[in-house]
């Protein structure tokens, strides 16, 4: 799964879509907390609670599809 910032499958125009548990994020502002990665040369958005909950892989660089 990749980050969506155009529209997506709940047809909001600039939501952002967590690449781990797929929540969407319609809010603009709100998006501005979720976290962003780049693996592989490819850019990767994590909602809040995806992050908290793999911080410890996120912080030690752990390639997501490891968490």
């Amino acid at each position: 799964m990749t980050a969506r910032t155009t529209d997506d499958a709940a047809g909001a125009a600039g939501a952002v879509t967590c690449d781990f548990c797929g929540t969407v994020e319609t809010d603009q502002a709100r998006a501005l907390t979720w976290s962003l990665s780049v693996e592989r040369g490819q850019r990767r958005t994590y909602c809040p609670a995806c992050s908290r909950e793999h911080l410890r892989a996120i912080e030690s660089k752990l390639d997501s599809r490891w968490w």
